[in-house]
């Protein structure tokens, strides 16, 4: 058997296991890579939120990203919620100069609605990583956070693809992403709109399933509709769970049915 491909996710911890790393893991290796991991801050995290957020130090994070990309052959990059400027200013310094595939969730704002990205950490994704990034996957609220305005998804994914490097604006339970890149027509990549309480995690299922694809080879578009398809059937298979006495988590450990099948 050859070796799997190596995706790193940079990201922050879920002692729930519902998002974050814990998702992103587990979504990787669901799909039949070696996920690696850069620890950026330590959260207090259950289904009804965010209780307490300890960032990881910055040169503990640089000391992290060092030895994983120094030694693991990484085909590509995630990152999830990275918490400071600083630490988004490394990310695209460290992963934006070894010309890695690097989708780029812009976690703002956790399912619960706690901020886990303030005024300065959306300067420093406009400024440095965002350039630097394969692909950014914001939902229409970060989205509006990363342009400076309101808008439609397709007025604000094309606000951010002009800064040069693809979008693909996520629609969650609207049953359609758009992929914008900079050039091209948009395209909707149409998917299962799925009815379910268990969608914490969601946003880092689905980049780290993109990340995933993007690492098996998968030209963007594919992988992108690959990645929302893989998402609404774990959605799906978890719709029933009870876990947790909020949002609970999606489904990562099962295999995804076909919708109408139970």
């Amino acid at each position: 058997m050859s070796s799997p491909p190596v995706v790193l996710t940079v990201a922050g911890t879920d002692s729930g296991g519902a998002a974050g790393i814990a998702a992103d893991l587990a979504t990787i290796g669901h799909l039949g890579a070696h996920g690696a991991c850069v620890v950026t801050a330590v959260t207090a995290q259950d289904t009804l939120g965010v209780h307490a957020v300890h960032p990881v130090p910055l040169e503990v994070v640089a000391a992290q990203l060092d030895a994983v990309l120094e030694d693991l052959p990484v085909a590509a990059v995630k990152t999830g919620m990275l918490g400071s400027a600083e630490v988004v200013r490394l990310v695209a310094e460290r992963v934006g100069g070894v010309g890695l595939p690097l989708v780029v969730d812009p976690v703002l704002v956790a399912t619960s609605g706690a901020v886990l990205g303030d005024s300065l950490v959306v300067a420093a994704y406009r400024e440095h990583l965002l350039s630097v990034a394969t692909v950014a996957t914001p939902n229409t609220d970060e989205a509006a956070a990363l342009a400076g305005c309101r808008g439609t998804p397709r007025a604000l994914a094309g606000l951010l693809a002009a800064r040069g490097q693809p979008v693909l604006l996520t629609g969650g339970d609207s049953g359609a992403d758009l992929l914008v890149v900079p050039g091209c027509d948009p395209v909707l990549l149409r998917h299962d709109a799925v009815v379910t309480s268990n969608d914490h995690g969601t946003g880092c299922t689905h980049s780290a399933a993109l990340a995933t694809f993007l690492a098996h080879g998968a030209p963007l578009a594919e992988a992108a509709a690959l990645a929302a398809t893989y998402t609404a059937g774990q959605l799906h298979a978890g719709r029933r769970w009870r876990l947790g006495r909020g949002r609970g988590p999606v489904a990562h450990t099962v295999v995804p049915q076909e919708p109408g099948s139970g």
